[in-house]
């Protein structure tokens, strides 16, 4: 008689690797592969493409290096050639005539086998991959001018060009109907328990409770829908199971994952809560058992214009005008009502001018807006970074230090710094951080699709494992991780100089998936934006009150010591490689820059300084009064 096997314990479960099969069956995980499935995957991913790159298998080679004798293409090559011996490397570039064309024809036997293997993720998504990320306009290239209020580029590319392409990624703006969803939808989430009931250890049938939880927040969104509107609601759900009702569920949905997209501050608990909801959706017993799906692509001003045959609207110059920003800092009342009338003549002249029976002036109107969101977040979230660059380089020189107080230079174990570094490679560091932090957050619509797509693809399954802060849903991220490490590499070629790790951490213990990577990279604005805010507030004192301004002086020594001691100890101690409990979940690695920064943030009331901060306003990193979270 066989007998009956004890089940693991919860020790064992916490301390299972990503390949042990421990949260099988008993726990609804997914079955590992045999030996052999898993050799013949293996084997399947070792074949290269013709003409492709050997690292990434999935870019144009451009470069051969004859000491490796392998081709790659420019990001892999400034990659693995970096540092060390392989720095001295000679690589020579490719025809890239005959390149292009094994490239495509790769590209074409790649596509006839994603076929053969069903796999569906690209066309439910709307992945597009528009070039190479390496190749195309960074944030060095694109600046806003506060007194025009246009967006500018440089290189050579026009704004026409720059705006089509970026047009891919930017979200459309919700209409008020779709406002009105937005709040049903919000109100559901809140409402609803999915990740205390799906992401725990226990026994029975994963895939039950998923469909089981899912069916609730349908169910309850529907009720919502109908005691808001009772003829919509029953005309939608009078007579009709959940599957007669797969394009509104998809569409209620879709709504809120664009919302936020413009709008990262928003939706700080119920976001997560949907998208690992949507993420287990996307399972196939999942969906047998459901028998519709709740994922759609989407929303751009790429798509909709696209779809509506009126592309060639961006192409024309009154665009820069009808999306321009009108900022009042510096400027009479009169030329800002002057801006306004020139920006209200320009939306009625496009809507006028490129209006069709398929397309309304409406929605052009609404595309429109949607690119004037998309020049105001980048002001809001991307342009403190060139702020805190120019008081960088305009208080600090990189050579040497004004004296020992005002010196960036950090020794280890020293005011809980991880590294050492003198002051000319802290300014370096500094320097190099703020600018690709600056990259990060300028083509963050672009990582936003990138991190959607990896979270929701069918075949990207994820693993709960504890992470060392709980369980979490460790994915890999194969679309952010090849967009992250092209604005790297672009990155690292604009400041020459690199000092610290080159290392990206997700899909792993550190960033367990693309939802927690992309959440990192949006506090950059919170964190920054209050010290410029205190940095302005400083250099404004003349005008301000004289009590003030006699404060600082006694306190401080007058307005610009006071401003290039806060410089100093952020420049300091929020890039010291501080924040954790171990050199690698901190130190100098991408997300370890970020993870000191937090730490400095979670010390500002005990700083010296801290007085300046209440007396320009100050009421939280996150913009509330409790405080950062």
């Amino acid at each position: 008689m066989r007998m009956p096997v004890a089940p693991p314990s919860l020790v064992d479960i916490l301390r299972a690797d990503a390949t042990d099969d421990i949260l099988g069956d008993a726990f609804g995980g997914d079955q590992n592969p045999t030996d052999d499935e898993a050799t013949a995957a293996a084997a399947e991913d070792d074949v290269v493409p013709e003409g492709a790159c050997v690292e990434c298998k999935d870019q144009q080679a451009q470069l051969y290096c004859e000491q490796c004798q392998e081709d790659f293409c420019e990001v892999c090559a400034g990659m693995i050639h970096r540092t060390g011996g392989r720095k001295r490397h000679v690589l020579k570039p490719l025809c890239i005539g005959d390149c292009e064309q094994l490239q495509a024809q790769a590209q074409a036997e790649g596509e006839e086998k994603e076929e053969e293997k069903g796999d569906d993720i690209d066309e439910e998504m709307g992945d597009e991959t528009v070039g190479d990320a390496a190749g195309e306009v960074g944030a060095m290239g694109v600046s806003f001018s506060a007194q025009s209020g246009r967006v500018e580029t440089a290189g050579g590319t026009s704004f026409a060009e720059w705006i089509t392409k970026r047009a891919r990624y930017i979200p459309l703006r919700l209409t008020l109907r779709e406002r009105k969803f937005l709040r049903l939808l919000e109100a559901g989430l809140k409402v609803s328990e999915y990740t205390d009931k799906i992401d725990v250890l226990m026994y029975g049938n994963k895939t039950k409770r998923i469909v089981a939880q899912i069916k609730e927040l349908c169910a309850i969104l529907s009720g919502l829908v109908l005691a808001s509107d009772y003829k919509v609601g029953q005309t939608l759900f009078e007579d009709r199971q959940f599957e007669d009702n797969e394009e509104f569920y998809q569409r209620i949905f879709e709504i809120g994952r664009r919302h936020k997209i413009m709008n990262p501050e928003k939706m700080r608990n119920e976001y997560g809560k949907m998208m690992f909801l949507l993420q287990d959706s996307q399972s196939d017993d999942v969906k047998t058992m459901l028998n519709f799906s709740l994922v759609s692509p989407i929303k751009t001003v790429y798509s909709v214009l696209e779809s509506l045959g009126v592309l060639y609207i961006l192409d024309d110059e009154m665009v820069a005008v009808a999306t321009k920003e009108i900022v009042s800092q510096g400027k009479a009342r009169a030329q800002i009502q002057l801006e306004i009338k020139q920006k209200e003549r320009a939306i009625e002249y496009l809507c006028k001018a490129y209006a069709t029976n398929d397309c309304p002036a409406e929605v052009i109107r609404q595309c429109l807006y949607s690119i004037g969101d998309n020049h105001a977040y980048l002001r809001f979230n991307r342009d403190p970074c060139d702020r805190m660059l120019a008081y960088l380089t305009a208080n600090f020189a990189p050579q040497r230090a004004e004296s020992d107080q005002l010196s960036l230079a950090i020794l280890h174990g020293q005011n809980g710094a991880r590294l050492s570094h003198s002051h000319e490679s802290q300014f370096h560091y500094v320097l190099q951080t703020l600018t690709l932090w600056r990259e990060m957050l300028h083509e963050m619509f672009k990582l936003w699709h990138d991190a959607d797509s990896d979270l929701l693809s069918p075949k990207n399954m994820y693993r709960l494992k504890d992470t060392g802060q709980g369980l979490n849903r460790v994915q890999t991220c194969p679309r952010v991780s090849k967009s992250a490490h092209s604005i790297l590499h672009r990155t690292q070629k604009a400041v020459g100089r690199w000092v610290g790790s080159a290392m990206i951490h997700v899909g792993d213990r550190n960033v367990p998936n693309a939802l927690v990577f992309i959440d990192k990279y949006n506090q950059v604005a919170s964190i920054l934006n209050p010290v410029v805010r205190v940095l302005e507030f400083l250099d404004s004192l003349d005008k301000s009150s004289k009590g003030v301004a006699a404060f600082v002086e006694q306190t401080f020594g007058g307005a610009e010591q006071a401003r290039k001691l806060i410089l100093a100890d952020f420049f300091r101690s929020a890039f010291d490689g501080s924040g954790a409990d171990n050199f690698f979940d901190a130190g100098s690695c991408i997300d370890g820059r970020l993870t000191s920064a937090w730490n400095w943030c979670s010390t500002v009331e005990k700083k010296p300084f801290f007085s300046m901060f209440l007396l320009s306003g100050f009421v939280g990193f996150n913009g509330g009064p409790e405080g950062f979270n």
